[in-house]
């Protein structure tokens, strides 16, 4: 009887055993399947629900300029979630970002979650589980940093297509910064360094001069490049630059910019209405004319863009491309930008 009570409380243990390892078996297969590869390195930081929401949102484009002071535009994206899924992109950036961010988005709207999603290489951006994020997400805010970043880890990869799905599908998405600089058919893309206007005006085919196009697909914004920081940062020289090369490399028979000044954003309606808001000026330039002189080494001979300067508070109709702004035109010769019919200067 002793030989039987011992054998059957070792084999209650072994059960007792086997079952504990079959539950952190499971454990750990569900903490495999949630987590990302091995071989991944991407951050992801969700606050609020895990589950993902089946609410429809609505379009539209936050185009910002960066600066801290974006409140309104944030709004404007969380807002047209729905209440559902806010998704912010970034790249190489820190958990007390993410964090931040999450904060920040949940502070200005309630919403099913909140996240933070940053890439840390190409590598990244065909994991599935990083497609299937985006996917289910309402709203995608891409922040700022370095676009070129975003050029090389999401160009003609999975995380593209996913992109360009969300914006065809009708959700809201926007950008400030570099985020902002890659929303347009056309963009700087910094793969070598920044470039200031002086250096670009002087030789338009320098190495630092690098531009794409091809990649995030907004219809309102085809043939248009967008550009940031804009008068803080003088910006327009190497805009101007921009466009002449588009025009000078056969890109489009017609070039469209919209440069927004930091601490200000352009909020965007699908039909195309959009108004300035923030503390600065949103500026849409346009050119046809090919340059008199684009070449490398060369300081660069660019006549008839013709700009609309609009002020917070104003109106512009991007199918239309008019506004209820101020109307002058610019030219660059022998690289130094001059205005006509403006009484603020080239700016």
């Amino acid at each position: 009887m002793q030989n039987l009570v011992t054998t059957v409380s070792v084999s209650s243990r072994l059960l007792h055993l086997r079952f504990n390892g079959l539950v952190v078996l499971c454990w750990l297969s569900l903490l495999f399947l949630l987590a990302p590869s091995a071989k991944a390195k991407w951050k992801y930081l969700r606050a609020g629900n895990s589950q993902d929401s089946k609410v429809v949102p609505r379009a539209g484009f936050a185009l910002m300029g960066g600066g801290s002071k974006q409140d309104a535009a944030y709004q404007f994206l969380c807002e047209r979630a729905n209440g559902g899924d806010f998704l912010v992109l970034s790249a190489n950036d820190e958990d007390d970002y993410l964090k931040t961010e999450d904060a920040k988005i949940r502070a200005i709207c309630p919403l099913n979650s909140a996240a933070t999603l940053s890439f840390l290489s190409r590598q990244d951006a065909s994991d599935p589980d990083v497609v299937k994020i985006i996917e289910q997400a309402e709203s995608i805010f891409i922040a700022g940093g370095d676009q070129s970043d975003y050029v090389r880890y999401w160009q003609d990869t999975p995380v593209e297509t996913a992109l360009n799905r969300h914006i065809a599908a009708g959700k809201p998405i926007g950008g400030s910064s570099a985020g902002l600089a890659i929303l347009g058919g056309f963009s700087f893309s910094s793969m070598i360094d920044t470039i200031h206007s002086p250096e670009a005006l002087a030789n338009p085919y320098g190495n630092e001069v690098t531009l794409t196009r091809d990649f995030l697909r907004i219809p309102l914004l085809a043939d248009t490049i967008t550009d940031t920081h804009f008068v803080k940062r003088d910006r327009l020289g190497r805009l101007l630059v921009f466009m002449a090369r588009m025009l000078q490399d056969g890109w489009a028979p017609r070039v469209r910019a919209i440069a927004v000044d930091e601490n200000a954003a352009l909020l965007v309606e699908p039909d195309g209405n959009s108004h300035v808001i923030g503390e600065g000026p949103v500026y849409f330039l346009e050119a046809s004319k090919p340059p008199a002189v684009c070449a490398y080494g060369q300081p660069l001979t660019f006549e008839g863009v013709a700009v609309e300067h609009a002020q917070p508070g104003k109106s512009f109709q991007l199918k239309k491309w008019s506004g209820d702004g101020d109307s002058y035109s610019l030219s660059v010769v022998n690289g130094t930008v001059e205005p006509t019919g403006s009484s603020h200067g080239i700016y």
